[in-house]
């Protein structure tokens, strides 16, 4: 299996970054739409290492799929043929306050997205002009000087991130491969993901061998009893910030846990933060994250996602993990 990390670093640091992970033995690195763009950090290491790069994700309902069209090609080029473009819908309030963007019927949107990113790379990439009619979108001009061309290394993967049924099942219909949101447990991917993904790519008429499932896992890693507590304490801040979202309530449902979800919603709209990470309890952490040393990271990785995946993506969040543990991490999802 292969391993993806996050580059996180500030950016005028992208490049030393990406270097120091790669050096770790990372096969991939992917970006987040946070506080800073998603896709310069992935620019500027295309100048430093030659490894596999995605956004995860980038968000896709503010933007045009032509601006997706054209930063997936560049990105592709730089790269050497190595970047998937992952596209995300975010929620509500994020869209519309944040964004300032439109949000209805996020799924149908994401559908019509994707297939016209795929359109319109597909258009550039035969030489032909696009004709792409959608409900919410439309593209079907394309005069030649606006035209790159076919793309050096072939068309870019064009993933989607997603977590319910619903955006599950539309991610195997129309796109190159599912981002499986990392509030997850071993249990809510066997008994929902799974079912949903097969489903949509009945609907699709596509078989397994066209669609791929990018597994992402929340990590506490470490090897001393000082770094296993700290990594804990960052990754129950994360997952009680995760758990506030109404939409992400159906995995706490599948064990039972649904009325944390509300508790969490109250407490972080009271300003509450700090109170939140008391509701993850032990027994929850552990399932919707792995934890422990690098090795036993890696086989719980892949006893959830080793009959369905070829890589995985890793987060560490709210702590600083050695690099010496990535490399540990990397050398034994790789054995």
């Amino acid at each position: 299996m292969k391993l993806d990390v996050q580059l996180d670093a500030p950016l005028e640091d992208s490049a030393r970054r990406a270097c120091e992970l790669v050096a770790c033995g990372v096969d991939g690195l992917f970006s987040f739409e946070g506080a800073h763009d998603v896709f310069l950090p992935l620019a500027l290491a295309t100048q430093s290492v030659r490894a596999d790069l995605m956004t995860n994700v980038a968000i896709a309902l503010p933007r045009s799929p032509l601006h997706l069209a054209h930063m997936a090609y560049d990105l592709h080029t730089l790269s050497g043929g190595r970047f998937r473009l992952g596209l995300g819908a975010q929620t509500r309030p994020h869209i519309e306050k944040r964004y300032g963007a439109q949000w209805s019927r996020p799924a149908a949107r994401m559908r019509e997205t994707v297939a016209a990113v795929r359109a319109i790379l597909d258009a550039w990439e035969h030489g032909s002009r696009p004709d792409f009619h959608g409900e919410f979108t439309r593209h079907t001009f394309m005069p030649r000087m606006f035209d790159p061309g076919p793309n050096p290394y072939g068309r870019p993967e064009v993933c989607m991130g997603a977590l319910g049924p619903l955006m599950t099942r539309t991610a195997a219909e129309v796109a190159d491969g599912l981002l499986v949101m990392p509030f997850n447990t071993a249990r809510h991917f066997r008994e929902h993901t799974l079912p949903a993904v097969e489903e949509g790519l009945r609907r699709g008429g596509r078989s397994p061998g066209q669609f791929a499932i990018y597994p992402q896992v929340v990590v506490a890693m470490g090897r001393t009893a000082d770094e296993l507590e700290r990594a804990r304490r960052g990754v129950r801040s994360l997952l009680a910030f995760y758990g506030s979202t109404p939409a992400y309530r159906r995995v706490l449902d599948v064990h039972g846990w649904g009325e944390t979800q509300p508790r969490l919603n109250a407490l972080i709209k009271a300003g509450e933060t700090a109170a939140m990470s008391a509701l993850i309890t032990d027994e929850m952490a552990a399932a919707l994250s792995v934890q422990g040393t690098p090795e036993e990271c890696a086989d719980q990785i892949i006893a959830r996602f080793g009959d369905h995946a070829g890589r995985v993506c890793c987060y560490f969040p709210g702590y600083d993990v050695a690099d010496a543990h990535i490399a540990d991490l990397a050398a034994a999802v790789a054995a």
